[in-house]
């Protein structure tokens, strides 16, 4: 903004049309650069399914060690469900390989889920949980949600969710 001379002696204040033109282009610029990022929504849904995920496989973890039943957890690239085997006389017959029982949360929805639309896990695994909170892993797995990863224990079926 300068001040410019009139012919009675005062200053008249304002912008040029072409500092004003100068000033449009930039925040052009940036609206072009920053919006798609405000309207893009796949890394909110990756990191929403990516903390439901690592819910579920908690959740089955102690339900597995407060029944002392095996939770089974089934992962592939567009959802994930829980199951346990099926109850013989008030416990667990850990003869039958069906896994029939859904596991139900405390709200009596079955532990569950499909990730949202663009939304992909790798890799499919499906893991069990002992009633000591053990996975039968052979080794550490990591399971990537997008850009987000969550690695469950072995040895301890610890979910390490940072």
């Amino acid at each position: 903004m300068r001040g410019r001379s009139m012919r009675n002696g005062q200053q008249e204040a304002g912008f040029t049309l072409i500092e004003l033109v100068v000033v449009l282009v930039i925040l052009g610029v940036l609206a072009a650069v920053a919006a798609p990022r405000f309207v893009d929504s796949t890394a909110f849904l990756q990191r929403g399914y990516y903390e439901e995920l690592a819910m579920a496989l908690k959740y089955s973890q102690k339900l597995a060690v407060a029944s002392g039943c095996p939770v089974r957890v089934t992962i592939d690239a567009g959802s994930y469900q829980a199951r346990q085997q099926a109850a013989q006389s008030g416990s667990c017959d850990l003869t039958d390989t069906t896994w029939p029982t859904g596991v139900r949360l405390a709200d009596g929805q079955l532990l569950a889920g499909t990730s949202p639309g663009g939304v992909a896990t790798a890799p499919a695994v499906t893991m069990t949980f002992d009633a000591l909170g053990r996975t039968n892993l052979s080794a550490d797995q990591t399971i990537s949600i997008g850009p987000f990863a969550l690695t469950v224990v072995a040895d301890s079926g610890f979910v390490r969710a940072p």
